[in-house]
């Protein structure tokens, strides 16, 4: 037997299809303290978070609204542009 701990990854959920993911996989879109929103790359952008998956379904899903509601404003249209654009490059 070992005495060696793993080290678990970081979970997120999706918030259109609400399952867990790693982190990693996940793209985040976070809205600034100051109103703006934008797609947080580095995952560290201080403000309110969402997370959301690669799947179209989700992403077609956050565009009918729920991630506005999650954040808590009106989403730009370009930021499903770059969604999209992002989600492509991850495959």
């Amino acid at each position: 037997m070992s005495n060696e701990k793993t080290k678990s990854k970081p979970q997120r959920m999706c918030v259109a299809c609400r399952e867990m993911f790693d982190k990693k996989d996940l793209l985040r879109i976070v809205r600034t303290p100051d109103g703006i929103v934008s797609v947080d790359e580095s995952g560290k952008k201080s403000g309110r978070g969402a997370y959301v998956c690669s799947n179209d379904k989700c992403i077609n899903k956050c565009a009918k609204g729920i991630l506005g509601k999650h954040l808590a404003c009106e989403i730009p249209p370009e930021i499903y542009e770059e969604i999209r654009t992002k989600r492509s490059a991850q495959r």
